[in-house]
């Protein structure tokens, strides 16, 4: 189990920008080890550490050099190797949300990463994104993002078998991360005990022979691309064949 600086557990905040993110607006930093930003979250709140964007985010939209201070930035030369090291993005999904959570386990070693505006919720009224409407990258036609619910529960495994808890701070009331949902006040009193807990209890509700045959299935498949650019090879794709795959990994959590 990781172990920052302080002896505590390394829980790390990842933001995206749904509307209810600015909630975290107030959150003390040193609740987190990290906080890593996704695209336009790094306007939320002054202090994140991490930025990372999709290849085609708009340049005018990052942040001048002079709101770094010692934050980084990383784009695709950096989250493509990660996302590879868990099989790719036809079956980790080519989504933002999933890029950056698969870059940050691999990356940061988090015993926890929280989710915050994640949800991934667009046909609500209103405002899609804390700064407006916005483009709602995962409803973009993909083969890869047919079932985000799926691409969740996928995630929620691998993070497991990497040490790491992932949980959703949000309070919607609909989410497209089936993730464990934790309070934000939680958070502060989680000990290394309470983590390994935790983990045990949801592993113990997971059956891991439909995961291992979903990962089977995907190595046998081999769509992977390690140049991470999956949408050049869309007509050797079976969207069949991933959705059988999505159902596995659904199912594989259905108790958890």
């Amino acid at each position: 189990m990781a172990i920052d600086a302080s002896g505590s557990p390394r829980v790390i905040l990842l933001l995206g920008s749904a509307p209810d993110v600015v909630r975290c607006e107030t959150w003390p930093k040193q609740a987190f080890s990290r906080i890593v930003a996704i695209n336009n979250a790094w306007r939320v709140r002054p202090d994140w550490d991490f930025l990372v964007h999709a290849g085609d985010f708009p340049p005018d939209r990052l942040p001048r050099g002079d709101v770094l201070r010692q934050a980084e930035i990383f784009s695709a030369a950096h989250y493509v190797p990660a996302q590879n090291a868990f099989g790719g993005f036809v079956y980790a999904g080519g989504t933002m949300a999933m890029t950056a959570a698969y870059w940050t386990i691999h990356s940061q070693k988090p015993d926890v990463l929280a989710f915050l505006g994640c949800d991934m919720i667009y046909d609500q009224p209103g405002n899609t994104h804390f700064y407006g409407i916005g483009r709602a990258d995962p409803l973009r036609d993909d083969p890869t993002l047919r079932n985000l619910e799926a691409k969740s529960a996928r995630l929620l495994v691998q993070a497991l078998r990497r040490d790491c808890l992932c949980v959703n701070l949000s309070n919607l009331p609909r989410s497209r991360l089936i993730l464990p949902r934790l309070a934000v006040d939680e958070l502060s009193g989680l000990s290394h005990s309470r983590i390994a807990a935790m983990k045990a209890e949801i592993l113990a509700g997971i059956e891991l022979d439909k995961a291992d045959r979903a990962e089977e299935i995907e190595q046998d498949l081999g769509y992977f691309y390690e140049d991470g650019m999956y949408w050049k090879h869309l007509d050797e794709i079976d969207e069949t064949y991933l959705a059988d795959i999505d159902r596995l990994w659904m199912s594989a959590v259905e108790r958890a």
